[in-house]
């Protein structure tokens, strides 16, 4: 199995109505510019329907079979997804008429789920992670269903394609374009039409460092696997790669690099302040690169692609929390006193003055180190960063607390 041109560009015809997928804007960002010492233009694909690029893979996929004439015998489409590919079948399963059946993994974002049910999926949990769903899912393909795999199909890797066409058209003269890979099926297609038309382009691929099996697969010349994927990154966490997407990494893709969670919720958290973007960790994972030393971008015209802004409530709280903990803009602090009445008031009073607002307090009385009738107060504030939690630490201890930070 392979794609060529033609294939992208057959895919783009089908994907010419708005109600399916539209062309992305790029946008730039000037303080990205000084900050990589580059010219950068953000493909926004986290802007598309669905909140991703899947849409177009799986539109092509399935519409090309309502269109052939044996697509009579197939009514229902089946895929196994942790979110992104799943939102992208249940609106094309929608649009060419088909019934979708979505196995995801029980760890699901709930928001994602809630939006595949949305477009008119069937959705079943099974499993704790991707490929225990993608087991599940083909167990119910039978005649009358196809299966829509994520990446491991020329018709979904052409889809995906269509946005390297686009890219080309809006910045001819890109030096290079940093694309993140899962499975492969983008990097694949996208690396695949640049290829063709613009050669001297050139690819990188990003993963995150906890789902990274690309680096070891070209090294060993064949699709590797890795049975545990930890990572914020949810969208590229499938822990390997199938032999299509390997060939057209290999053939097409000039570097991979990879980067840490930190350095990915430092992109989420960048992209929010400084562009007013709220992109998955997936999509961000392009932008933790550049702006990471592994990647050499001086003076050139790159394009990092937001490939998802599918990025749910509960992990967009636990990316700004770690983010402003790393920034001293939320600190725990210690403080000992003798536990009687109106001693919490006086440290609260102090860090009032201060201007900084407490999250939360705990009582701490079963410790050794204490005394009997002695506590520790652990409060958790809010500060504009280190220099005033370091007046902060003064004015308590200038007010006889013997106090420490715990973060």
């Amino acid at each position: 199995m392979s794609i060529e041109l033609d294939d992208i560009q057959r895919a783009q015809d089908r994907l010419d109505t708005e109600s399916v997928a539209r062309e992305t804007p790029v946008e730039t960002s000037r303080t990205l510019d000084r900050d990589t010492d580059a010219q950068v233009f953000l493909k926004m694909e986290h802007l598309q329907r669905t909140g991703s690029f899947k849409t177009r893979g799986a539109y092509n996929k399935l519409s090309k079979i309502a269109d052939d004439d044996d697509g009579a015998t197939v009514d229902r489409a089946i895929a196994a997804s942790a979110g992104n590919h799943a939102q992208g079948v249940a609106l094309a399963a929608a649009k060419t008429g088909l019934e979708a059946t979505i196995v995801m993994p029980t760890n699901a974002p709930q928001s994602k789920i809630d939006a595949t049910r949305g477009y008119g999926a069937d959705v079943e949990l099974r499993g704790k992670n991707f490929q225990a769903a993608m087991d599940y899912a083909q167990s119910l393909v039978d005649d009358s269903a196809v299966f829509v795999h994520a990446y491991d199909d020329p018709d979904i890797v052409a889809g995906q394609g269509t946005l390297g066409l686009e890219i080309l058209d809006q910045v001819p003269d890109i030096d290079t374009v940093v694309v993140p890979i899962g499975g492969g099926g983008l990097i694949g297609g996208v690396a695949a039409a640049i290829a063709e038309l613009a050669p001297s382009v050139r690819v990188v691929g990003v993963q995150a460092e906890d789902a990274a099996t690309v680096p070891q697969s070209l090294q060993k010349g064949a699709p590797q696997t890795i049975d545990s994927v930890q990572t914020i990154a949810d969208g590229i966490a499938t822990g390997g790669i199938s032999v299509l997407t390997y060939n057209l990494i290999d053939q097409h893709v000039d570097e991979v690099v990879t980067v840490s969670d930190t350095e990915i919720a430092h992109s989420i958290r960048y992209l929010l302040e400084r562009t007013k973007q709220m992109v998955e960790g997936a999509g961000a994972a392009t932008v933790a690169a550049l702006l990471s030393d592994r990647l050499a971008v001086t003076d050139e015209t790159v394009v990092p692609i937001l490939s998802g802004g599918n990025l749910s409530a509960t992990m967009l709280q636990r990316t700004l929390t770690h983010e402003l903990t790393y920034r001293q803009q939320l600190v725990q602090l210690r403080v000992r006193i003798v536990d009687e009445p109106g001693k919490m008031g006086c440290i609260s009073n102090i860090i009032a003055d201060q201007n900084a607002n407490i999250r939360t307090v705990n009582h701490e009385r079963a410790v050794d180190e204490l005394k009997v009738g002695e506590a520790y107060l652990d409060i958790r504030i809010e500060t504009s960063g280190d220099r005033h939690t370091q007046r902060i630490i003064q004015s308590i201890g200038d007010a006889g607390y013997e106090v420490s930070r715990l973060n």
